[in-house]
C-alpha cells in the first residue's frame, strides 16, 4: 500500500503536466471549442464567458462520471468474469442498500446541481433592462427567409426610427454567398443593448453564432434579449429554426462598431429615407387573438 507522501509526490509532476498543457491551449479550448473567443481582447458579450463557463463545467462533470462508470464496468468485467472451469450462473445478490444508496443519491445530487446552475445562469442572461437602463432598442424581424432590423426611437408612434429589410442570401452557381447582399444588424460596442424579437409569419429563431445565444420568434408572442457586444468586428447569424424551404438562405450578418460609426450608420438611414415604424409591415397572419376585424362572409358576398 503507498504511503501518502509517496502519493503526494507522483501528484506533484501530474499536476505539473496538466499545468503545463493547459497553458498551451487557445482561448477557444479552453472555453470548450466554443467561438466568440480570441487570445487577445474580451469575449463577445457580456454573457459569453458565462455560457462557455457552463457549457465546460458540465462536460468535466460528465466527463468524471463517465470515466468512473467505465471504470467500474471495467473493474466488474475483470474481477467477475468466468474462470475456467466455471460453471453455471454466479451467486445473485439481493437488496444491497448501500449499493441502491449510492445509484440513487448520486444521481439525483448531480442533475439537482445542474440544474441549479442552469437556472442560475439562464435567470441572469434572461434578465431584462428597464427602459432607463436600454442604451440601444432594436427590433429584429423575421420573415420567409431574410431579416428587417428596426434602430427604435424616442418618440411614442416611433416614427423616429431607422430600419433596414432585407433579402435572403443570394448564392452563385458555385454556391457562394454574397456577402454584401446579407441583412446587417450594427451594433454600439459597450452599449446595453435589447433586441426585441419578432416574426411576420412562421418559427424562427435568432442566433448569432460567436454570441453563444439564440432565441425563438413566434407569431404572437415577442421574445427579447439584452446583453453588451464587448468586441468590435464583424459575425454570422442565421436562423436556427427550420422555417420553410429556403431556410439555409435565412442569413444575416452582426457589426459591432464604436459609438461614432453607429450614429453615422444611423444618420445614413435616416438619410436615405428609411424612417418610421415597420413592426406590422407584410405581416401574413391578420387573423390573432384579439384582432377585431370580422373573417365572416355575408351571405350576398357569398353569392
Amino acid at each position: 500500500m503507498p504511503s501518502k507522501r509517496r502519493l503526494r509526490w507522483a501528484a506533484i509532476p501530474v499536476a505539473a503536466a496538466a499545468a503545463v498543457a493547459l497553458a498551451g491551449c487557445t482561448p477557444q479550448e479552453l472555453h470548450g471549442y466554443l467561438p466568440g473567443f480570441e487570445a487577445d481582447g474580451p469575449a463577445t458579450t457580456n454573457q459569453a464567458e458565462r455560457v462557455a463557463t457552463l457549457w465546460t463545467s458540465s462536460w468535466i462533470v460528465l466527463l468524471a462520471v463517465g470515466i468512473i462508470t467505465w471504470g467500474l464496468m471495467l473493474w466488474a468485467m475483470v474481477v467477475y468474469r468466468r474462470r475456467k472451469g466455471q460453471t453455471g450462473l454466479p451467486v445473485q445478490l439481493r437488496y444491497n442498500m448501500p449499493i441502491e444508496i449510492f445509484f440513487t443519491t448520486v444521481p439525483l445530487i448531480l442533475v439537482i446541481g445542474l440544474f441549479a446552475f442552469v437556472a442560475r445562469d439562464q435567470s441572469e442572461i434572461e434578465h431584462k433592462w428597464t427602459a432607463d437602463e436600454i442604451d440601444v432598442h432594436i427590433t429584429a424581424i423575421a420573415k420567409q427567409w431574410a431579416w428587417d432590423f428596426q434602430y427604435d426611437g424616442e418618440e411614442e408612434d416611433n416614427s423616429d426610427a431607422v430600419w433596414t429589410m432585407g433579402i435572403q442570401a443570394q448564392p452563385d452557381a458555385a454556391g457562394n454567398i454574397d456577402q454584401s447582399q446579407l441583412p446587417t444588424l450594427v451594433l454600439p460596442v459597450d452599449q446595453k443593448v435589447t433586441i426585441d424579437l419578432q416574426s411576420r409569419d412562421v418559427i424562427h429563431s435568432f442566433w448569432i453564432i460567436d454570441f453563444l445565444y439564440k432565441k425563438d420568434m413566434y407569431i404572437g408572442h415577442d421574445n427579447s434579449w439584452s446583453f453588451i457586444p464587448t468586441r468590435e468586428g464583424t459575425y454570422a447569424g442565421k436562423c436556427a429554426e427550420l422555417c420553410g424551404e429556403y431556410h439555409s438562405m435565412m442569413l444575416f450578418n452582426v457589426e459591432v462598431v464604436s459609438q461614432d460609426e453607429y450614429q453615422a450608420y444611423l444618420d445614413d438611414l435616416e438619410t436615405d429615407g428609411n424612417t418610421g415604424d415597420i413592426n406590422d409591415a407584410y405581416d401574413r397572419l391578420g387573423n390573432l387573438p384579439g384582432t377585431t376585424g370580422s373573417t365572416e362572409v355575408t351571405e350576398e358576398e357569398g353569392h
